[in-house]
């Protein structure tokens, strides 16, 4: 493989693949939004070597706050990766686009096929699904490479978030309304390293990549509280009613894999089993 670029390298998911990819072996380096400006075509045609890989993880995830400011959304969302893949293309590299569930409408009743209509209900999910189109639009060989319910365990996401509540309070109210795959960033980082690694031998185009299996946002703190070694009777289920926000939440948003599979790329492990080994993996570094 030639060089390997990652845009949004401080992300959660960024600073896996560097991890990962360095300890393959990989040339491999990261760039944040400090060092390089991807809503800046110059910055990016200078950014992109010949023949390199493109991992692109930049993306503007304030998906309440994308409700008011839809200019600075699309920015990074749309017009960055539009930039991306035209100094990709000029310089014969490959780009690797992530993006996200809320592509859809999020009211489905099975997993969503890469080929079901979108119907995004967010600015963040319009500016995802638009970055979508002009990736492939100017760079048609490209990956898209759609994912849910990211999370590492530290920083502020769910899981992280459910570990120090944990420690705080007595009990938690979760919703039980809002069904997804939640996906361990370490595990996503090999899938789409793989991906990368075969890049030439993958019909570009749109791929699902979360872990196996389905959860409410319930069943996955019950499940945290359980890592824990906590009471998951400690979590007490309530609906999204509870938790008005500017942009709604899917309902419904699990992502099926089957594209994935079939590639011949090995499908991420199921998610009660990613959960076990990201907690384990903190415990390793406490």
């Amino acid at each position: 493989m030639q060089t390997v670029l990652v845009t949004g390298a401080r992300g959660q998911l960024g600073r896996h693949l560097l991890a990962r990819g360095a300890a393959a072996g990989l040339r491999i380096r990261g760039v944040g939004s400090e060092e390089a400006d991807i809503t800046d075509p110059g910055a990016v045609a200078a950014l992109v070597e010949p023949g390199a890989v493109v991992l692109n993880c930049a993306a503007y995830t304030a998906v309440d706050a994308a409700e008011t400011h839809p200019e600075d959304a699309a920015a990074v969302n749309e017009h960055g990766p539009a930039n991306l893949a035209a100094a990709c293309a000029a310089a014969g590299a490959h780009l690797i686009h992530v993006s996200t569930d809320y592509v859809f409408a999020g009211d489905g009743n099975r997993p969503y096929r890469v080929d079901d209509p979108t119907g995004p209900r967010t600015v963040y999910g319009r500016t995802k699904l638009a970055g979508e189109r002009a990736v492939l639009d100017r760079l048609p060989g490209a990956h898209v490479v759609r994912t849910a319910w990211l999370y590492t365990g530290d920083g502020n996401d769910f899981v992280a978030t459910m570990l120090r509540l944990e420690r705080e309070r007595d009990t938690v109210r979760v919703v039980d309304d809002q069904v997804g795959c939640p996906t361990y960033a370490a595990d996503l980082a090999d899938g789409i390293l793989e991906l990368a690694a075969r890049a030439g031998t993958v019909p570009g185009g749109i791929l699902h990549a979360t872990n196996s299996g389905e959860a409410s946002w319930f069943d996955l703190a019950r499940a945290v509280f359980a890592e824990a070694g906590a009471d998951p009777s400690r979590v007490q289920p309530c609906g999204s009613d509870e938790f008005v926000r500017p942009a709604p939440r899917p309902a419904y948003s699990v992502l099926d894999g089957s594209a994935w599979a079939a590639t011949g790329l090995t499908p991420l492990r199921p998610w009660r089993p990613a959960l076990h080994a990201a907690i384990g993996a903190l415990r390793a570094r406490a």
